[in-house]
């Protein structure tokens, strides 16, 4: 069966997470990394199915769902969601870690996260207010799907009404930053330089 794109269902759940795990050192697969192999899923690809399901879309072929893209209209509504239905829960199962940072394994960084998320910075959600995270597995990948998700979530979100979008990368994931430039993705240049964190491509929606 030749991959196809569709809307996600709420049986995706489990595959969403998983591409999450498999994607999730700077584009890399991550399971040698956590003893939970759903807590990274809990943050970048559960809560959007949930919660933003109208914008959750995944590819499949024979092996399965094997890419999504998803994300929210609205990134400040979505938090504010979040931190009344999403994070809770999470936040009871998960300790909030004690110690040094750099003492962390890869599920402390995931915990602290839940009990301190971090939205980006206003001067990025004002004029994009919409974001997105996309994942796909190798065998997906340089086939023309990646283009193909964002261009529908793309006019998707924009027949919603937003007037831009933004998107989060590691510095470390080389290649999905040559994807989101080739795409013709503008990375947001702020006003003083930034000595960590990631790196943000935004797009105007505006007509």
């Amino acid at each position: 069966m030749a991959p196809r794109i569709r809307d996600a269902t709420p049986d995706d759940l489990a595959a969403l997470c998983d591409i999450c795990l498999k994607t999730g050192e700077s584009g890399a697969d991550a399971s040698h990394l956590y003893r939970d192999p759903k807590l990274i899923g809990q943050l970048y690809a559960a809560p959007y199915l949930v919660l933003a399901s109208e914008l959750a879309i995944v590819v499949e072929d024979e092996a399965g769902v094997g890419a999504y893209i998803v994300g929210a209209l609205d990134t400040l509504a979505f938090e504010a969601r979040m931190e009344a239905e999403w994070w809770p829960p999470l936040r009871e199962r998960y300790a909030d870690p004690p110690g040094a940072p750099a003492s962390w394994s890869a599920d402390e960084v995931r915990a602290w996260q839940i009990h301190h998320p971090r939205p980006p910075p206003a001067r990025i959600t004002d004029p994009y207010p919409s974001h997105l995270h996309i994942n796909l597995l190798p065998r997906l990948q340089g086939r023309g799907l990646g283009q193909a998700l964002l261009d529908a979530w793309f006019a998707r979100v924009a027949a919603l009404g937003s007037r831009g979008l933004h998107l989060g990368v590691s510095p470390a994931n080389h290649r999905a930053l040559r994807f989101y430039t080739a795409y013709g993705l503008e990375e947001f240049r702020f006003p003083e330089p930034r000595s960590a964190g990631a790196i943000y491509f935004v797009h105007s929606l505006a007509t």
